[in-house]
């Protein structure tokens, strides 16, 4: 947002100087990014031509002898402008002067064989206008010598803040001035608005269709109006923020959105075929804009037509099919209220910025909508002359004011400050709020103006803000009992470890999109209405991760494309699923594509390696399982997994038959088509938040590792199994047959054969047997392996192999 201090100065009555209203602005929340003080145009001054001949060898160029007031002899100056002539005022540039429209500074040079020690100046080499088809040329009274910026009132400083979304009334003038009053720095003026006597009913009527997008709409006709350029200082105004001058009635409302926050437009009466309606645009319908674009537009999106079609984009852009321009003699002035969501989804939706749109998508004052038409008229009388009509007022039926119920207390308690009752009630009503009430609780009326004001918390802000932040006085950091207290939470810590390990096992850190397209999300699992976005910012960005896995094999293929299709890629973020509220996981998950093996080269000594394949996932997953503090020697892993790995070569890994803590495997064909990517792909996730909580750690003694003094000993069993029986059934049976003495249980054999008869496969496990109280005898020995054939033949079937 920016604006001149002049401009300011007409509503805010002051003493104060640039640099104290450039303090208060920031410290009162409205954060200024940019002073220019117009400190490149004081170099000009003004001068006068004594003389002006004939270049001897160019035709369309005069040599002037110029007189800059300083008390020196004259100056000579080579100028080409049409204009220059003996006796002429303008603007003096010498030697050494940066010249902002040309992007120059000058030096004294010859042109033409004629040495020139300066240049007279148009407005467009000041950046003053368009205009370069002649210098400037002042009045016979110019004050030779002074400055020129002084004089043409080009010295006005121009203050730029930086606005948050939550203020839509400071993006006017009047609502800063309102701001800095408000702080103690002036008095609020220039306010009112007089009614103007219309001449008759507006002949042009307004049928609202869509009230849901338009809550109210204002419109007055000006007859007989000569649009012409607007007055200097409105058109200085404008250029100094930014905005090019167009006509009066253009700039009218240019001035006004900036002036007091209120977006206009102006029809060309004689252009609008009948009555306006505000409808929804149908599908398909198309509207050539002022910016000479044609846009396509939906049922979404708002729209004033007339009988020929549309003619403005509401809140965003007019047509240009029904714009004002110099032929203009009767003007239709619109003054009306947007829905802010449907406005800002229009503009993101078009690709259309505008300063219209960036108002009403925040919102603007309901209750200056029809004062916005007088003003607005007011200064077309001004400028443009002509006889008003009566304000044609549609669909509006009244602002209704919150109220918020406000405890004083809260004050202290949000920010620690005791603020005076009387102080934080003059506050609030200076900035227009009107509080209700005795005591420690209030009933606040919120102004029209305002709104971002919600609850008690923001009236806070508001009394904070106009108090004084830096009023709070500085306090030390209190003192910890601990130096060394946990700081981080355990979730926050698994996080760093995940990372760490998956880093140190030659994967690379992705950072993905939290929204996948629609396709993707149905892929694994998504495609809930829950987890669609209600305004995507794009339409491949429709629907919140369900996984991380569709970001991050994205991710591969494009680097895949670019020549690079073996890499190895991590990422431990969050997913969602059903309610976003309650549903959200923290997942670490990677990807290998091509032949991405764990040290990263794809190659071996024993010549290319081969493709990346489930081992390598599965490895992955119990490398960030075991970071995460997972128990991985009581991990079960079971076959398969969900449907978007091959069914063959993924798993699923479990503590327990229901904690889930992770998936891995081989992408499915099925799933890299829907991806449109190609493999070898592999891939895993695991599920940080799933992991238990570490037991809690003894206070008083610690358990001592105890060593047996007996020898351990090994057995070898080989059973007889069904071929659908799996070895880890086998492995976890032989384990459960003395949890004491048999300390691991390993598979070192697999076999299939005729000689075991159909459908039959034999199992050969190495038990690791380990005494704890005494030496075992042979009658021990004998027993335990009893136990063990017996607890296998019990779970799995398996008999003893001869």
């Amino acid at each position: 947002m920016k604006f001149t201090l002049s401009w300011l100065k007409d509503h805010l009555e002051t003493d104060a100087s640039l640099a104290e209203i450039v303090e208060r602005l920031t410290a009162i929340g409205l954060e200024v990014e940019h002073v220019d003080d117009k400190s490149g145009l004081k170099p000009f001054v003004i001068a006068k031509v004594l003389t002006a001949v004939q270049h001897p060898d160019a035709d369309r160029l005069r040599v002037l002898t110029v007189d800059t007031g300083d008390g020196k002899p004259p100056v000579q100056v080579v100028c080409g402008a049409p204009n220059a002539r003996a006796g002429l005022i303008g603007a003096f540039a010498a030697p050494g002067t940066y010249v902002p429209g040309i992007d120059v500074t000058l030096s004294v040079g010859k042109i033409r064989g004629v040495e020139s020690h300066g240049m007279m100046c148009s407005e467009r080499e000041l950046e003053i206008s368009d205009e370069h088809n002649g210098i400037i040329d002042l009045p016979e009274d110019a004050p030779v010598g002074t400055s020129f910026a002084a004089y043409a009132h080009l010295d006005d400083p121009v203050i730029e803040i930086n606005l948050t979304p939550n203020r839509p009334d400071a993006t006017s003038v009047y609502g800063i001035a309102r701001d800095l009053a408000a702080s103690g720095l002036g008095r609020l003026v220039g306010g009112g608005i007089m009614p103007h006597a219309g001449n008759g009913l507006c002949p042009v009527k307004v049928t609202i269709e869509a009230p849901e997008l338009c809550p109210g709409f204002a419109l007055t006709l000006v007859k007989g109006v000569k649009n012409g350029p607007s007055p200097k200082w409105l058109q200085q105004r404008l250029i100094a923020i930014g905005l090019r001058p167009i006509s009066a009635l253009v700039d009218i409302t240019n001035y006004v959105t900036f002036d007091r926050g209120r977006p206009l437009h102006v029809f060309d009466a004689k252009k609008v075929a009948g009555n306006l309606v505000v409808r929804r645009a149908k599908a398909g319908e198309k509207v050539l804009a002022l910016d000479g674009r044609e846009y396509t537009l939906t049922p979404e999106m708002c729209v004033i037509a007339d009988d020929n079609g549309v003619e403005s984009i509401a809140g965003i852009m007019g047509g240009e099919h029904s714009g004002c321009d110099e032929s203009t003699t009767d003007v239709l002035i619109e003054s009306a209220l947007w829905d802010p969501i449907a406005t800002a989804r229009t503009g993101r939706t078009l690709g259309i910025i505008t300063d219209a749109r960036y108002r009403f998508e925040r919102g603007v004052d309901p209750e200056f909508m029809v004062p916005g038409v007088e003003l607005a008229t007011k200064l077309v009388l001004d400028f443009c002359g002509g006889t008003p009509s009566e304000i044609e007022v549609a669909g509006y039926t009244g602002h209704k004011p919150k109220i918020v119920t406000f405890p004083l207390s809260e004050v202290k308690r949000l920010t620690g400050i005791e603020v005076p009752r009387a102080e934080a009630l003059d506050i609030l009503i200076r900035l227009g709020f009107e509080p209700q009430g005795t005591g420690d609780v209030v009933k606040v009326k919120v102004p029209s103006w305002r709104p971002d004001i919600d609850g008690k918390a923001d009236l806070v802000e508001e009394v904070m803000r106009i108090h004084g932040v830096d009023n709070i006085a500085p306090q030390p950091l209190t003192s910890h009992d601990a130096v060394n207290g946990k700081i981080l939470t355990t979730l926050q810590v698994r996080t760093r470890a995940a990372k760490r390990a998956l880093a140190v096992r030659g994967m690379m850190e992705a950072v993905t999109w939290s929204f996948i397209p629609a396709k993707h999300a149905e892929l694994f699992g998504g495609g809930q209405s829950a987890l669609k976005l209600a305004n995507p910012i794009a339409a491949d960005m429709s629907d919140m991760r369900p996984s991380l896995l569709p970001g991050l094999i994205a991710a591969a293929q494009r680097n895949a494309d670019r020549g690079i299709g073996d890499v190895a890629l991590f990422e431990v973020s969050g997913t969602y699923e059903g309610d976003l509220a309650d549903q959200q996981r923290r997942v670490a998950a990677g990807v290998r594509r091509g032949t991405a093996k764990l040290d990263g080269s794809g190659r071996s000594w024993a010549g290319n390696a081969g493709p990346v394949g489930v081992y390598d996932a599965k490895a992955d997953a119990i490398a960030a399982l075991e970071a995460c503090g997972a128990p991985v020697d009581r991990l079960q892993i079971e076959p398969g997994g969900p449907a978007w790995y091959h069914p063959g070569r993924s798993g699923t890994i479990k503590l327990g038959p229901k904690t889930v803590l992770g998936t891995f495997g081989e992408f499915h064909p099925k799933t890299l088509d829907g991806l449109d990517v190609s493999g070898p792909l592999c891939g895993f996730e695991v599920f940080v938040d799933a992991v238990p909580e570490p037991k809690a750690k003894p206070t008083r003694t610690k358990p001592k590792l105890e060593l047996s003094p007996f020898q351990a000993v090994k057995r070898d069993f080989a059973f007889v199994v069904d071929r659908t029986v799996e070895a880890g059934t086998l492995v976890r049976a032989a384990l459960a047959a003395d949890k004491k003495l048999v300390t691991g249980v390993s598979v070192f054999d697999v076999f299939e054969g005729a000689s075991l008869g159909a459908a039959k496969k034999s199992i050969a496990i190495e038990v690791s047997i380990q005494p704890v109280e005494k030496t075992l005898t042979d009658e021990d020995f004998e027993a335990l392996a009893k136990r063990i054939v017996e607890n296998v033949n019990k779970q799995t079937g398996g008999v003893l192999r001869a």
